[in-house]
Parts: C-alpha cells; sequence; structure tokens
C-alpha cells in the first residue's frame, strides 16, 4: 500500500471479496515536499495515507523499512547508469528488485499467499501450457505492464493485479469514493520518489557524485566542437532543451549520443534520432521463446509510447526491427514487445555497436 488511490482500492477489492488482507507499506524514502505530486509513493506523508486507508478498511498495516534496501538495489543503480551514460528507468528497477523480490520474501514470511499491488496490469494462466502470461490493462490509458515486464513465472503465480480489469482509472477513484477513501481525488505522482522537485534528476546526481559535474565538450556527428557543457549527466538522448550550441544548419539540435568516457556530448539533426533496429540486452521472455527468429509483434521504447509494429528477433543478439523508424531509442531504457495483449518479451535498450 503506497498511499496511493490504486494500492489503497486494490486492498479494499480484495477485502470486498472475503480475502484475509494485510496491509504493507515500504518506508524507502523522505523528503520534505509539499506538494503531493512530488511526494512520492512511499514517502512520510504517503505512509500515513496507507495507514488512514487500512483503518478504514479495518486491515492490520505494517510499515516496513527498505531504506537500506532500496538505496543499494535502485538509487545507486540510478547513478551508475547515468555516469556511464545510459538513462535508467528506477521504477522499473523498484519493482525488479524490491517489490517484487524483497517485498514478496515478506509477504510469505506474514503467510500470505499472494501479493496485490495497484498495478494497472493483468495475469492469466494459460491452461493449455500452465504458463502464466502478464497482459496489458483493460484501462489502456494507465497501462503498466511496460514496468512490470521482468516478471517470472514464480513471480506471477504469487501476484494478484486487481486493478488491471478496471476499465479506467476515473473508474477507480469513483470506487475510492463509494468507500469512504479519504484520498479519492489524491493526485497521481509525476516524478521520481527520491529527487526533490527543485533541483531536479541532475542536482540530484552532482550532489551525491559531485565528479559528474565536469566541464566537457559538445560536438557533432562529424567530430566538429560546438561548445562545452557543465556535465554529461544533464543530458538524454532525444533531448532538446538545454542544448545551447550553436547550429551550423540553423536545424535544432538534439542529443544523439553521450559518450562518458570522453566526457562528450554529441549533438545533431532530429533525424539522427531515428532508427529502425533497437538492440536488447539483459532479456526477459514471456510468451516468446527466446529462440524466436522474427516473430511479429508491436512493441514500445518507452512508457509513453503506444506499441508499434515490429519483429522480435532472439538468439545471442537479442533485437526489436521495428516496421517505421521509431525515435530516440535510449541506452538504459526498456523496451517490451507485445503478441496481441501478451508482454512476449522485454529487455534494456543497449548502445549500437
Amino acid at each position: 500500500m503506497s498511499g496511493g488511490v490504486d494500492s489503497s482500492v486494490a486492498a479494499a477489492l480484495m477485502k470486498r471479496r472475503g480475502y484475509d488482507v494485510i496491509g504493507l507499506t515500504m518506508q524507502i524514502w523522505q523528503e520534505s515536499q509539499t506538494d503531493p505530486r512530488h511526494a512520492g509513493c512511499c514517502s512520510l506523508g504517503a505512509v500515513e495515507d496507507a495507514r488512514r486507508v487500512a483503518r478504514v478498511l479495518d486491515i492490520p498495516h505494517y510499515v516496513l523499512n527498505f531504506k537500506e534496501e532500496f538505496r543499494k538495489a535502485v538509487i545507486e543503480n540510478f547513478i551508475d547508469e547515468y555516469a556511464a551514460g545510459r538513462t535508467p528507468n528506477p521504477c522499473v528497477q523498484c519493482n525488479k528488485h524490491v517489490k517484487f523480490e524483497i517485498l514478496m520474501e515478506k509477504m510469505r514470511e506474514f503467510g500470505c499467499d499472494k501479493l496485490v499491488t495497484g498495478h494497472y496490469a493483468r495475469i492469466r494462466r494459460d491452461h493449455a501450457t500452465g504458463r502464466f502470461r502478464l497482459l496489458r490493462s483493460r484501462a489502456t490509458e494507465k497501462d503498466q505492464s511496460y514496468v512490470l515486464y521482468m516478471l517470472d513465472q514464480a513471480q506471477l503465480a504469487s501476484s494478484w493485479l486487481p486493478m488491471g480489469d478496471m476499465p479506467s482509472k476515473a473508474h477507480a477513484r469513483e470506487l475510492a469514493r463509494e468507500l469512504g477513501l479519504h484520498l479519492a481525488d489524491k493526485p497521481d505522482s509525476q516524478e521520481i520518489c527520491f529527487v526533490s522537485e527543485a533541483g531536479g534528476y541532475n542536482e540530484f546526481l552532482q550532489k551525491n557524485r559531485p565528479e559528474l559535474a565536469r566541464v566537457g565538450q559538445v560536438i557533432d556527428s562529424e567530430g566538429n566542437l560546438l561548445g562545452e557543457h557543465d556535465g554529461i549527466t544533464g543530458f538524454t538522448i532525444g533531448q532538446r532543451r538545454g542544448v545551447r550550441v550553436p547550429s551550423r544548419t540553423g536545424k535544432p539540435l538534439y542529443v544523439l549520443d553521450l559518450k562518458p568516457a570522453e566526457n562528450t556530448v554529441v549533438v545533431g539533426p532530429a533525424e539522427g534520432l531515428m532508427t529502425k533496429v533497437v538492440p536488447l540486452q539483459e532479456m526477459y521472455w514471456g510468451s516468446v521463446d527466446d529462440t524466436c527468429d522474427r516473430v511479429r509483434v508491436d512493441a514500445k521504447i518507452r512508457y509513453n509510447m503506444d506499441p508499434v509494429p515490429a519483429w522480435l528477433i532472439g538468439g545471442p543478439s537479442p533485437h526489436l526491427e521495428f516496421k517505421e523508424s521509431v525515435r530516440a531509442a535510449t541506452p538504459g531504457q526498456i523496451a517490451v514487445a507485445y503478441r496481441g495483449q501478451s508482454v512476449a518479451a522485454g529487455g534494456t535498450i543497449r548502445r549500437m555497436a
């Protein structure tokens, strides 16, 4: 129970269906923020919201201190990835290493059979094969299967995602009102939970690893020097804002690549961001086998993107080949492929060789 609408409604639904429900809240980070949009899940305010919901539902509630585990699995990875010129997804890391590993272990210690979360996705068992499949949610605008692509068979078997059958977030809020939950209109968290709204992620990175704030070169794809930057962590592939160097062609300049070994930012026109081939690593295979050869899928390379036609190729060098070029395939981000409603496979985008 993160203190948000979705996990609160998920707990209420399980209680309504007659299950014995225990509320678990992870205390992973503390920030003195007043704006609920930036306070993040599992902040001190969110913990209190979860506790109030548990009282209304009349269920036991426990707060588990996972700050050290969260720091090692999520925050240190976040800093390391940016230092390596990649753009990580901390929510995926949190789901992978904290919620569905450490929290699932605690769930079993409490003697529970299922870990229930407020994620908008569905889990179904294929009776023909006996395998569990992760499906997109009914509410397509809130689908979160992208950040759960890495769940293995044991984790899928031990999880329950009741919000995946909700037709919309508005429906969830209305249900929260009917249940008398005080947070029915609480806004969704929109920022990284451990980064304050004041300085943003770049200030956070430079505060935690000052050596990253090194002046370096900004060059074009031909190696021409265009200017300087104040730290490579302030950039991500596809970025235009903050590229304060003159364009030789008059076209707007975008970040095309980051070279951390040389502390260099490579910029160029928008067409340099387009590609049809997206190489992958750290793969998780769902409804498709890892030896697949050109399986037709729909795929996305960022969370806020509709899946588009592609081919998924397995083997020793897994990758996606898109029917039409996609923009800004960013190393460190996640690509997820679907067959129909099912997650076929997913992995981390790696840099082109």
